[in-house]
C-alpha cells in the first residue's frame, strides 16, 4: 500500500499534507514554500507547467495559461460567460456540456487542468517521502477538500480530477470542516464553532457543534463565486480605468494584476505601499473592498439563522483562507460574532492540515471522533408543471437518504423521465439541473396506477445516487447520477492515458522549474527589501559606493534570464544576485534587531 495524504485544492493556491508522529504537517519544497499556485500553463509541444513557473508565464504567454480553474469545476458554459470575457484564455463548450478551456491550439476540461495541479502535489509528496528514506514512497490515496457550498456536479468534478491524477479519492470533505479538525476543536467536550472560510475564489461559513466526540455541521452557507479574486478584479479594473482608452495586451493586464496582488499583500501588514508607482494606503484599499467583505456577512447571518443560533451562542470563531489575512476582514468578523477569531494557525495551511487529519482517521481509526457533515443545497426532482419536489432538504446531515412516491400522468405509459435538480427555488427553471435519466419497462397501466418510488442517497463525500422502483411490479433501476457537467468514464480514461504519455516531458521540465522557483524567491526577497521604509537610510549610510547599482544590475540580469529556458544561466545569475545582496541582508537584519531591542533593558529581553 502506498501513502495517503490530505490535499487542499484551492482556487489560488494548493497544498498537500500528511500526519507524522500523530501531528499533521504541510509538505514544503526545498525553499520552504508550502503553496503551489493553482496556475497551469501548456507549451506548444504539450509540456505542462504548474505553480510558480506557470505564474511567470502569465506575463509572457497569457493565452496558454489558466488560473482560478476551480471556479469552472462542474460548471456549464452559460454559467461562466460573464467572467470569461475578462480572461486571457478561451472558454468554450456546448450548451449543457462540460466547459472546455482553450490554451493555444488545445482544449482542456477543468478536471483535466485540476489533475495537473494534483499530480504536482502528488509528486511533491513522493519526493518528500523519498528524501525521508521511506521505502514505499508512492502516494496513491488522498482526502481532497472542497468548499462547503460546492454542489454535486462540482464535487464529482473534483473526484474526477483526482482519478485523472492517479489518486484514489478516499473522501471529499468540506473545507470548513477540515479547518476545525486542524484546530483540534473536535476534542472539545461541547461547544459551537463558526468557521469563516474566505479564500481566493470561494467563501463559505459553517456552524458546527461538538458534543461528546460527535462533530456535527449544523448549517452551512456561502458563495462559490466570492473570494480574494474579487479584490484583485476590482483593483485591476480601477487601474485599467486610469489607462483610459489605451489598448493593453493580455500580458500587460497580467502585469497589472501581479502588481495589484503584491499591493494587497503588503497592506495586510503595513499601512501603505506603492501600486504601479503611486502611493496606496490601507485606508484607501479598505474603502474599495468594503462592499465585497460585507457580502460575506449575509451568508454568516443566514447560517446562524438556519442553525437557530445567535452570534453570542457561538463559542469559537475560526478564520480560514488567505483573504482572512486582511485586517478589515478580521475586524468585521470579530464585530459580527462579538469575539476575537482564532488565527493562530496559518490560514493558507489550515485546510490541508485538516484534510491530513481526516485521511489519518480513515486509515487508522486512531481518534474517537464522528464527523457528521451536511448537504449545502436541497435536492429534488421535476414534477408536473415545472415544479420541484424536494426529497433531501439543505443542511441535512450526510450520509443521507430520502424518497418520495410518484405515478404516471398518461395512459399506458411505459417509461418515466426523471429530472434531478439542486437548489432552493420552487420552479425547475430557477434551479441547477444535475442529471436526467429514464426508468423504462413499466407495464402499460392506466394513468395513476403505477407506484414509482424515487430514492436519493448522498454518500459521505456528498455525491448523489438515485434509485427508481416501480412497486407494483418490483421493477427496479439504480442509476449512477452523472451531473450534467461531468465527465464520462471514457473521457477520464483518455485523460489518464494522456497524462502517462506526457510524464517524461513533464519530468524533463521540472529541473528548469525548480531553478526558476529558487530564482524568484531571491528576486522577491530583494524587491521586498527595496520597498522597506528604512531602505533609503540603509542605502545612504550602510552600502558601499556602487553596491546598490550592482544589486540592481544583478536583479535585472536574473529577471531577464528567468524568461528563458537556460537553466545554467538562471543558476549562475541566482548566485550573482545572492552574492550581491549578502551584505545588504546582514545590514537589514542588524537594523531590525537594533530596532526591536531599542529602549529595553536586559530583564526585558
Amino acid at each position: 500500500m502506498g501513502k495517503v495524504v490530505g490535499i487542499d485544492l484551492g482556487t489560488t493556491n494548493s497544498l498537500v499534507a500528511y500526519v507524522r508522529d500523530g501531528a499533521p504537517v504541510v509538505i514544503r519544497d526545498k525553499s520552504g514554500d508550502a503553496l503551489v499556485p493553482s496556475v497551469v500553463s501548456v507549451d506548444e509541444d504539450g509540456t505542462s507547467y504548474v505553480g510558480r513557473e506557470a505564474v511567470r508565464r502569465l506575463s509572457t504567454d497569457a493565452a496558454r495559461t489558466v488560473y482560478s480553474v476551480k471556479r469552472f469545476m462542474g460548471k456549464g458554459v452559460d454559467d461562466v460567460q460573464g467572467e470569461a470575457r475578462l480572461l486571457p484564455f478561451a472558454v468554450r463548450g456546448e450548451a449543457g456540456g462540460v466547459v472546455r478551456i482553450g490554451l493555444g491550439g488545445k482544449e482542456f476540461t477543468p478536471p483535466e487542468l485540476s489533475s495537473i495541479i494534483l499530480r504536482e502535489l502528488k509528486r511533491r509528496a513522493e519526493a518528500h517521502f523519498a528524501a525521508e528514506g521511506e521505502f514505499d514512497f508512492e502516494v496513491d490515496r488522498a482526502v481532497i477538500t472542497v468548499p462547503a457550498y460546492f454542489n454535486d456536479a462540482q464535487r464529482t468534478a473534483t473526484r474526477d480530477a483526482g482519478r485523472i491524477a492517479g489518486l484514489d479519492v478516499l473522501r471529499i470533505i468540506n473545507e470548513p470542516t477540515a479547518a476545525s479538525l486542524a484546530y483540534g476543536l473536535d476534542k472539545r467536550h461541547t461547544g459551537v464553532i463558526a468557521v469563516y472560510d474566505f479564500g481566493g475564489g470561494t467563501f463559505d461559513i459553517s456552524i458546527l457543534r461538538v458534543e461528546d466526540g460527535v462533530f456535527q455541521v449544523l448549517a452551512t452557507n456561502g458563495d462559490t463565486h466570492l473570494g480574494g479574486d474579487e479584490f484583485d478584479a476590482l483593483l485591476v479594473q480601477r487601474e485599467l480605468a486610469r489607462c483610459g482608452d489605451a489598448m493593453l495586451s493580455a500580458e500587460q493586464i497580467q502585469d497589472i494584476r501581479k502588481a495589484v496582488i503584491h499591493a494587497k499583500i503588503d497592506l495586510s501588514d503595513g499601512e501603505r505601499t506603492t501600486l504601479l508607482g503611486r502611493d496606496f494606503t490601507r485606508v484607501e484599499f479598505e474603502a474599495i473592498i468594503r462592499p465585497i467583505v460585507d457580502r460575506t456577512l449575509a451568508p454568516c447571518r443566514q447560517a446562524l439563522a438556519d442553525a437557530g443560533l445567535k452570534p453570542s451562542e457561538v463559542d469559537e470563531v475560526v478564520l480560514v483562507g488567505g483573504s482572512t489575512r486582511i485586517p478589515l476582514v478580521r475586524r468585521l468578523v470579530g464585530e459580527l460574532f462579538g469575539r476575537t477569531p482564532h488565527s493562530e494557525l496559518n490560514p493558507d495551511e489550515v485546510v490541508a492540515l485538516g484534510a491530513a487529519v481526516q485521511a489519518d482517521i480513515l486509515m487508522t481509526g486512531n481518534r474517537e471522533m464522528l464527523l457528521l457533515d451536511v448537504t449545502p443545497l436541497s435536492l429534488g426532482i421535476e414534477t408536473m408543471g415545472g415544479v420541484v419536489s424536494k426529497i433531501i432538504l439543505r443542511n441535512s446531515t450526510i450520509p443521507a437518504t430520502g424518497s418520495e412516491m410518484f405515478t404516471t400522468g398518461v395512459e399506458h405509459q411505459t417509461a418515466v423521465d426523471i429530472h434531478v435538480l439542486q437548489g432552493e427555488r420552487e420552479l425547475v427553471q430557477d434551479n441547477r439541473s444535475l442529471a436526467r435519466f429514464t426508468l423504462r419497462g413499466i407495464p402499460p397501466m392506466p394513468a395513476g396506477m403505477p407506484r414509482v418510488q424515487v430514492q436519493f442517497q448522498i454518500d459521505a463525500n456528498g455525491i448523489l445516487s438515485v434509485t427508481a422502483t416501480e412497486l407494483r411490479t418490483a421493477l427496479e433501476q439504480t442509476v449512477e447520477v452523472k451531473p450534467s457537467y461531468g465527465l464520462t468514464d471514457e473521457e477520464v480514461e483518455r485523460m489518464l492515458i494522456d497524462s502517462f504519455e506526457h510524464a517524461e516531458t513533464d519530468f524533463a521540465a521540472r529541473l528548469l522549474i525548480e531553478a526558476k522557483n529558487d530564482a524568484e524567491s531571491v528576486v522577491q526577497a530583494t524587491e521586498k527589501t527595496f520597498r522597506l521604509p528604512m531602505f533609503a537610510e540603509i542605502a545612504a549610510e550602510d552600502l558601499a559606493p556602487g553596491e546598490q547599482k550592482r544589486i540592481e544590475q544583478a536583479l535585472i540580469g536574473l529577471k531577464h534570464v528567468m524568461q528563458s529556458s537556460n537553466r545554467d544561466a538562471i543558476l549562475q545569475w541566482t548566485k550573482v544576485l545572492n552574492d550581491a545582496t549578502r551584505h545588504l541582508a546582514e545590514v537589514v537584519m542588524n537594523r531590525s534587531v537594533k530596532e526591536a531591542l531599542a529602549g529595553k533593558n536586559v530583564e526585558q529581553i
